[in-house]
């Protein structure tokens, strides 16, 4: 179990370390409206995105591992800790400043962490029906077409929702993980849950990807950790068994909730603010979008500070106000 514990946290710091990268890249790059699948091809070229890409790998690796080991529910309220390291680690890569509370959420997401690791049980994935496989085969499916529709349809809250999105498909991905029990080439090949980890991985990726580009990365990080840690962790609950050690079950309660809930007040208050030298350089809060940008654009000193505020402002302007720059 404390191999579990210590795969899982590895897995989240290496997530909110690859948050960031991801946002670096995301917001150089066009919004050409919609969920647009061209969008990962156009970021694999950029150094920042393929660095997050490669912590995602050793991220995901890490918590194959602790699911093996420990609930559905333990392990995605760990995983909620990652924006908590993207707020943290936002401060050297974009040049933020956190106010107290979001350091007070941080403390949270700390503290419920550590209730959990005291209230987990031991797991160890079972087999469970082919009725299962195929409904989470059938969920990633489904939470691909909830995705794309919502990336044309939704347009005020389009960031936030594609985030949810993809927490969701993420969630497949952490319960097909779960249940994929048999590693066996000709097994996997046939295994309905193998499709849906793959299926679940990609949309989600670019619906996250696309969520970056368009929006707040606390914000669409923290609509992310909604869908991929309550509806997950009822199915592992309710379907897989996962149970918290004897006794403890208020302890996880608690423990997953305070997680869960200082992740989105780190959402709440947007992302951390610029620090005061580098706020001067990128611009006031809410100044005009610069020539050439679409309305509605704005440049925040809350969310690119210093040289980087500069280049991604130059880098709308010269490509004729592709997307907003947050």
């Amino acid at each position: 179990m404390i191999v579990g514990l210590i795969a899982a946290l590895l897995s989240a710091i290496g997530y909110g370390i690859a948050s960031v990268l991801q946002a670096m890249a995301a917001r150089r790059e066009r919004d050409t409206g919609g969920v647009d699948p061209r969008l990962l091809a156009r970021l694999i070229k950029q150094g920042p995105f393929i660095a997050g890409i490669t912590l995602d790998f050793f991220a995901f690796a890490a918590q194959f591992l602790a699911l093996r080991t420990l609930p559905v529910f333990v392990v995605q309220a760990i995983q909620a800790s990652n924006l908590a390291v993207t707020a943290v680690v936002s401060i050297p890569l974009l040049g933020m400043r956190l106010r107290g509370r979001e350091w007070a959420a941080v403390g949270a997401v700390c503290a419920g962490l550590a209730l959990l690791g005291v209230a987990a049980g031991s797991e160890h994935a079972a087999p469970v029906s082919d009725r299962t496989r195929w409904g989470l085969l059938i969920g990633a499916v489904v939470v691909s077409a909830i995705g794309f529709l919502a990336g044309m349809l939704v347009k005020r809250r389009g960031p936030v929702v594609l985030g949810f999105v993809a927490g969701l498909g993420f969630g497949v991905v952490a319960l097909a993980a779960r249940v994929i029990t048999n590693y066996s080439v000709p097994h996997l090949l046939r295994d309905p849950a193998v499709y849906a980890l793959a299926i679940g991985g990609v949309i989600s990726f670019l619906f996250y990807a696309t969520g970056l580009q368009r929006g707040k990365v606390t914000t669409v990080t923290a609509a992310v950790i909604v869908g991929e840690t309550l509806l997950p962790s009822l199915v592992g609950i309710i379907v897989l068994g996962d149970r918290p050690r004897s006794g403890m079950a208020v302890f996880a309660v608690i423990g997953f909730l305070i997680a869960v809930a200082g992740a989105i007040v780190l959402a709440r208050f947007g992302e951390p603010e610029a620090a005061p030298a580098e706020a001067g350089a990128s611009g006031e809060a809410g100044a005009p979008a610069p020539p050439g940008a679409p309305a509605g654009a704005d440049v925040e000193a809350g969310s690119i500070g210093g040289a980087r505020g500069a280049e991604a402002i130059g880098g709308a302007a010269d490509g004729g106000g592709g997307g907003q720059v947050k």
